[in-house]
């Protein structure tokens, strides 16, 4: 009897860690997001006022947007650095389009060429970033550092290092514009989501992704174009990215090439992993990098609205990757 209540501990002792864990790769993001809700709704002032539900929607869907791209090129097993060099560059380039000559004479077509001509930038940096990697075997973290420093370069000669103000309510409306009551960038992002995880779950190119990532010698012997599917990943997060610079732009009706998208590379990777991204590729929880960036936008509010040092709320951002990674390799046991 006492050896069988001996293995039944033993059994028990085995399996309630496996159970944390599991409840944790499950759910632990949103436990995570309850706790800080519910602190945020008994601590922290004036945080369940409308105006606050709007700065936070605004703050999330820039994050968001850039995740979801973060969360393709980590499902390939890449990283991307230049995301917030990319919403610079995007940033940069649109009001200079329509203060032009030629916006300035063809209003209408001015407006068009602003959010088109920034976007099809953002995609040759994907496509830049994409090459490297796939044709020039250079390291993803290395090739994407290249355009880290030289894209917000590029955007500052853009501007003479100076900042873009203008007035213009319909480029605006992408970033201070409201449906049903709720800012645009949020439905923006929403819709974005939606987009993405129907190319990731019902197209061929999803399969190959996660494929290329989970095993690309594998797919590549079954015939997977992998140097073809790592391109459309970088150009997708750079197309991503653009657009988020484009709202920055548009909520500040403002460009200012030296903090658009500053540290944007962090928040994404932080709300990609949160999400349930797997840094050894193989994974892409689209839905998750939305949760993610939630998360990781009311770390920064709680500390920043209770007083904490705007630093404190980076390394905060640093613990919440390195837990994320923590569970990720606890899954392997």
């Amino acid at each position: 009897m006492s050896d069988g209540s001996l293995s039944g501990g033993k059994a028990v002792s085995r399996t309630t860690p496996a159970l944390s864990l599991s409840t944790l790769r499950t759910h632990g993001g949103l436990i995570a997001l309850l706790l800080i809700l519910v602190f945020n709704a008994l601590f922290t002032p004036n945080f369940l006022q409308v105006q606050t539900l709007f700065v936070n929607i605004s703050q999330v869907a820039t994050i968001a947007i850039v995740a979801i791209g973060m969360t393709l090129v980590i499902a390939t097993a890449g990283i991307d650095l230049s995301v917030g060099a990319v919403m610079a560059l995007a940033g940069a380039l649109a009001p200079l389009i329509f203060q032009s000559e030629f916006g300035t004479v063809y209003p209408a077509l001015g407006i068009a060429a602003a959010f088109i001509l920034p976007l099809i930038a953002a995609g040759l940096c994907g496509l830049f970033n994409g090459v490297m990697i796939s044709y020039l075997n250079v390291q993803p973290i290395i090739a994407t550092l290249i355009l880290f420093i030289s894209g917000r370069g590029i955007a500052q000669v853009l501007t003479n290092g100076n900042l873009q103000t203008f007035s213009n309510p319909y480029f605006s409306y992408l970033g201070t514009g409201k449906i049903l009551g709720l800012p645009f960038q949020g439905w923006l992002a929403l819709a974005l989501a939606v987009a993405v995880y129907w190319l990731v779950s019902r197209t061929i190119f999803g399969r190959y992704l996660l494929a290329v990532g989970g095993n690309e010698k594998a797919a590549r012997l079954s015939g997977a174009p992998v140097r073809m599917v790592k391109i459309g990943a970088y150009v997708l997060c750079a197309f991503l990215s653009g657009i988020a610079g484009l709202i920055v732009v548009a909520i500040n009706s403002a460009s200012d090439a030296a903090r658009n998208g500053n540290l944007m590379e962090l928040d994404a990777i932080a709300a990609a992993v949160v999400g349930g991204a797997l840094l050894q590729g193989g994974r892409a929880p689209i839905f998750g990098a939305i949760l993610g960036a939630i998360i990781i936008q009311l770390v920064k509010y709680t500390l920043l609205a209770n007083g904490v040092e705007d630093e404190v709320a980076l390394i905060a951002k640093a613990a919440i990757i390195v837990l994320a990674v923590y569970i990720q390799q606890a899954r392997k046991e």
